[in-house]
């Protein structure tokens, strides 16, 4: 899509230029780790974007995220090679493309944008959102040689019980004991403290944004929420990620009282569920706005508009990060999902079955037949992958957006 078609079918936000100024100088802090994190004192930890990084953070851990490189591989085309060479080491093409693509950086840093990642001093893992982040973190730590850390949150089929709640909070305890071991620091509890209250400001923000969304015609659409979810990702427990999420909400709420939507003339509001088709991001888009197809919610962003649990640091944490919505049941992510159709007052939904992400698309048959019961409304579904172009079908994939699109004529 070119830049001029692109601003015919879509509104720009004046704030993607301070998202790209704050994304760099992460990058750049991230990149160049290895020249200030010594003499800081400050040690690198890959981590899964489910991990409480607000006490890593409370340890002066300087956070790195591997499925944050591997969206940035793939939508700098650079996915398909990596993960030629991870499969080319042994690694199945079943895999998670983020883990092969960023196994495949690892072994060839030159093929990698930004030249991959650099070298952690540990790693950490919590499978709240998949389980293959455990075999995944296992292979790394064998590499790199670095210690291993797990948190392991188990599935919650119902409400949260006081025995996973208290499972979970011994291991955040233990966490800390190793933390302390390989810092060589104490636990700065004011510091956490810290941390979690500008992770919950953060938070907030990001979710009011959201909201807004449920006005007509909606102020973001679905790429926007995808792109400028980077800094909460990344930057919990940060200043300047809560001051960039000032900056984005002001804007959005400003659009929202000027009713401008993110797509002209909106006329189809739907939902999208499952991680973002990152090397079609744009295109794939493009088939709806050029509609009048907006994507006003989705629940993958929304994966990080969680309420903080109440109780102590510890507590909270323990509670936040193992109701995390991929490590609920079915009928929780159906209720789930039949709320966002009515709160946004959407007209339908689309599932991207993704070929990697399995936890989040094993079960999506189920609950879109449940989700088109219960509200009325259509739920299409696209086979894709969320990095790996390779499995991204142009014309079977564009015939069903256009068959779909067709019923609300």
């Amino acid at each position: 899509m070119t830049q001029k078609t692109q601003k015919r079918n879509y509104r720009p936000l004046r704030s993607t230029d301070t998202l790209k100024r704050t994304m760099k100088r992460y990058y750049l802090l991230t990149g160049y780790h290895r020249y200030w994190g010594k003499p800081m004192g400050r040690k690198i930890a890959w981590v899964t974007s489910g991990a409480p990084i607000e006490i890593l953070r409370a340890f002066k851990i300087h956070p790195a995220y591997p499925e944050q490189y591997a969206a940035i591989y793939s939508t700098n085309k650079a996915t398909a090679q990596l993960c030629q060479v991870a499969e080319a080491a042994g690694y199945s093409q079943d895999l998670c493309s983020y883990a092969r693509s960023n196994i495949g950086g690892v072994l060839r840093p030159d093929l990698a944008p930004m030249g991959g990642m650099p070298k952690p001093d540990l790693l950490v893992a919590c499978n709240n959102i998949c389980g293959t982040v455990l075999k995944w973190y296992e292979a790394l730590a064998r590499h790199f040689e670095v210690p291993l850390l797990v948190l392991d949150t188990p599935y919650l089929t119902a409400e949260m019980t006081d025995q996973t709640k208290n499972y979970v909070l011994e291991q955040l305890k233990g966490m800390i004991v190793e933390l302390e071991r390989i810092t060589g620091r104490a636990l700065d509890e004011k510091e956490l403290e810290n941390q979690m209250k500008l992770s919950r400001e953060t938070t907030d923000l990001w979710k009011e944004a959201r909201r807004a969304c449920q006005s007509r015609p909606s102020p973001l659409n679905a790429p926007d929420l995808f792109i400028h979810m980077a800094p909460i990702v990344v930057m919990r427990g940060t200043k300047a990620g809560r001051d960039y999420y000032q900056l984005f909400c002001d804007e959005v709420k400003e659009r929202a009282s000027l009713s401008q939507g993110a797509v002209e003339n909106e006329r189809i509001r739907l939902v999208w569920d499952n991680i973002a088709i990152w090397p079609k991001v744009f295109s794939f888009n493009k088939m709806f706005t050029e509609r009048g197809a907006c994507f006003v919610t989705d629940t993958y962003s929304g994966g990080w508009a969680m309420d903080q649990a109440p109780g102590t640091p510890l507590e909270s944490l323990a509670v936040t990060y193992t109701e995390v919505f991929l490590n609920r049941s079915p009928e929780f992510r159906t209720k789930q999902l039949v709320k966002l159709i009515q709160d946004y007052q959407a007209d339908g939904f689309v599932m991207h079955s993704n070929r990697s992400c399995k936890p989040y698309s094993l079960v999506q048959e189920v609950i879109r037949r449940r989700v088109m019961k219960e509200t009325g409304v259509p739920g299409l579904m696209i086979e894709a992958d969320m990095a790996d172009p390779r499995a991204y079908a142009e014309e079977p994939i564009r015939n069903r957006v256009q068959a779909f699109l067709e019923t609300f004529e």
